[in-house]
């Protein structure tokens, strides 16, 4: 059950793991992160996905022992990987760097683009002290390519439903590169002038919503799939 409460004008979650869970065997969990829960929280008192599941773990004698395979930003929804022990954790990282764990998103923009389907190649800088990242136009010291394919699935008359297929893994790069090409994320108060101007919270239109790899143990492919919740009109 899945419990909400407000608390600095957000919503917060009181989240079970079971709910969450939609795959767990003796080398991994797959999970479901709602919109708006860290993955991982440098806040004291503040619950996480790592400690939940870690929590979780040890109440059923288990070795709590959580590796956090790739990650997602706190206010996206969305499909995550954990490894259970050190060897499916090496495993699993090697194909994050080998490019063998596909992950696709659904995000629903302003705008109609002109391209339905389209490669985005940018290069991007991370800026720490504001926790943001922007799309520079030549390569500098400090910035990295980001790659990703995005296809029109829907259309409606504020906006369009797309999918994403993220070949690099930037810091905010779907949203920063959505935006840098005309295609705002609705409910992106960071990336997006239209929601910022909004002085309510807003959920952000973004979902992790298939990802496929390889169990690290047996070989065999795993997929898994989700339908995105909350600020999607059209899915």
């Amino acid at each position: 059950m899945i419990k909400e409460k407000m608390r600095y004008g957000v919503i917060m979650k009181e989240i079970k793991a079971e709910d969450i869970i939609l795959y767990e065997d003796e080398d991994l969990l797959v999970c479901h992160k709602p919109a708006g829960f860290p993955v991982q929280s440098r806040r004291m008192g503040t619950m996480d996905l790592e400690s939940l599941l870690r929590n979780y773990l040890a109440g059923k004698g288990e070795q709590a022992y959580v590796a956090v395979i790739h990650r997602l930003d706190q206010p996206v929804q969305g499909i995550l990987v954990f490894a259970k022990n050190k060897e499916s954790a090496a495993k699993l990282n090697q194909q994050i760097q080998q490019g063998k764990m596909e992950k696709r998103y659904l995000a629903y923009v302003q705008g109609k683009p002109e391209k339905k389907e389209a490669h985005l190649v940018n290069e991007m800088e991370k800026d720490a002290r504001t926790n943001t990242s922007r799309v520079v136009e030549n390569k500098t010291p400090i910035s990295k390519r980001a790659e990703l394919v995005y296809r029109v699935l829907q259309e409606t008359e504020e906006g369009s439903l797309v999918e994403i297929h993220l070949l690099t893994g930037r810091h905010h790069q779907i949203r920063v590169q959505m935006a840098h090409a005309g295609m705002p994320l609705f409910g992106d108060t960071k990336y997006n002038k239209e929601a910022t101007k909004q002085q309510e919270w807003q959920q952000i239109s973004l979902c992790a919503y298939k990802v496929s790899f390889f169990h690290p143990k047996t070989k065999k492919k795993m997929e898994f799939q989700v339908k995105p919740v909350g600020n999607f009109p059209i899915v």
